[in-house]
């Protein structure tokens, strides 16, 4: 919880406490207890901000204030043991729920990145005027993408640090649509910081740096990996993150208009693999944008700054065959890896990608293909044989020696930041920090190698400091 959320939670409570299990009324210690809790909420809703989380705690504030000041005397303190004790239940009991609301669903925090550089994010709206939006029956209408970079920033940047999610409301509005969990409750993200400085200037220590991309999964959004985002930015790294509109949870345009997710890719492999080529242009979009901003055509910022010799890209899940298909079709790509994502698209040739590429698998394949299967009239032998294909292409794909690891104690969603939202969205036994933590060094590491050309850490000693994750040289 956040410093004055626990002052507002305590205070109250006591306050609370004291009118009901001593004297109520105007009587001085109540006056300033009342003040004092009155100042704690205060700062907290001007400072902090209002969340639904807190409701519990406010309405203590409301009760002490009619006890004191509308019904001072129309219940006497109770004298007898009984009564005493089935109050302070009642207040620990009350307490306890005020108390779990906001842990179970918190204002987390990021790790502070590891990295020398202190970072800098800029948010683009780009029109790639060559390609009708495929999910709108309107020929004038043209693919529009929001995409999201990190980059490192100069030394001291005093620019404000950017909110981890700018409409919370419209993206709660999407990720609602495809989970069990009513909207309200993602609508606090809003209010989680990060270290990432709006619209910092680009630091200018090296003349020009290198590119990663990242794709989020289905139906999930560009911020959804900003534990990661940060810590290669703080490398020295420009990432960008592309939300790919109607795909994502939510997509919101600079004049308001918010693109919700409309996929609908549960109809099988087939599915899956012909739509792919729609992330594959935007990736390769974005490069091209990418390349006009270095050659300084429509964004200053970062004229001369991007080495468009080192590019690497990253994705998870569907975003993560979204990599290996960049790859295998544009040569200015060098590097990829999939975090937890089956291979859909076209298979991986005989020989292999010929790039370096990994895969970081999750803990609990048999888990997720059980969940897969019970959100589907799909038999569990089709799935099966899904999962084989699948398999068969993972194979092929590391047939000239690329790597794979697996992660213990995790799931699907433990390549992204959900595991912070809350302690219930974890995987059994998680530790989500050490979980990044390995995440991000590993990541790191292979990028340096494969992108930067810097091996002063190589793949062989992250297999050594990491012996639990089993990464493998194929």
């Amino acid at each position: 919880m956040r410093i004055f959320e626990c002052f507002v939670i305590i205070l109250n409570f006591f306050t609370l406490g004291r009118v009901l299990l001593f004297g109520r009324g105007l009587t001085r210690i109540n006056l300033i207890l009342l003040g004092a809790s009155s100042v704690a909420t205060a700062l907290h809703l001007l400072l902090e901000g209002y969340r639904w989380q807190m409701m519990p705690a406010y309405t203590v504030l409301l009760l002490v204030i009619l006890l004191i000041f509308v019904f001072p005397n129309k219940y006497t303190v109770s004298t007898s043991v009984a009564a005493r004790i089935f109050k302070i239940g009642f207040i620990s009991l009350y307490l306890a729920f005020s108390v779990a609301l906001p842990l179970i669903v918190p204002i987390f925090t990021f790790d502070k990145p590891t990295g020398r550089y202190e970072i800098g994010t800029k948010t683009y709206h780009f029109i790639d005027e060559k390609r009708p939006e495929a999910y709108i029956d309107n020929p004038e209408a043209h693919r529009e993408l929001m995409v999201q970079l990190w980059y490192p920033a100069e030394t001291g940047s005093k620019e404000p640090t950017a909110p981890y999610i700018t409409h919370s409301k419209e993206l709660a509005s999407g990720l609602a649509l495809t989970r069990p969990f009513p909207a309200f409750l993602f609508e606090h993200l809003g209010l989680v910081k990060t270290h990432s400085h709006q619209g910092a200037l680009l630091s200018r220590e090296q003349t020009a740096w290198p590119l990663l991309i990242f794709s989020h999964g289905m139906d999930q959004f560009r911020g959804q990996n900003t534990f990661q985002m940060e810590e290669l930015a703080s490398h020295g790294y420009i990432v960008a993150a592309i939300d790919h509109t109607y795909d994502a949870a939510a997509t919101v345009f600079p004049d308001g208009r918010t693109a919700l997710s409309r996929s609908q890719l549960d109809e099988g492999l087939s599915v899956l693999d012909k739509h792919i080529p729609l992330w594959v242009k935007d990736v390769k979009f974005v490069l091209d944008k990418m390349e006009k901003f270095n050659a300084g055509d429509s964004e200053d910022h970062f004229r001369d700054a991007i080495n468009m010799k080192r590019i690497g890209m990253i994705g998870h899940s569907y975003g993560g065959a979204t990599a290996m298909q960049i790859l295998m079709e544009d040569e200015r790509v060098k590097a990829g890896i999939n975090m937890d994502g089956g291979l859909y698209g076209k298979p991986a040739p005989k020989e292999g990608i010929s790039k370096p590429f990994m895969i970081m698998n999750a803990d609990d394949a048999d888990q997720y293909l059980q969940a897969a299967k019970e959100q589907s009239d799909v038999s569990m032998d089709i799935f099966k044989k899904v999962w084989n294909e699948l398999e068969r292409r993972t194979t092929l794909a590391m047939t000239d020696g690329g790597y794979s690891l697996t992660i213990p104690h995790t799931n699907h969603m433990s390549y992204t930041d959900f595991p912070l939202y809350s302690p219930l969205m974890k995987e059994k036994g998680e530790n989500v920090r050490l979980t990044h933590r390995r995440i991000n060094d590993v990541s790191l590491t292979f990028f340096n190698n494969y992108v930067k050309g810097d091996h002063s850490i190589s793949m062989e000693e992250m297999s050594k400091r990491y012996p639990e994750i089993n990464l493998i040289k194929h």
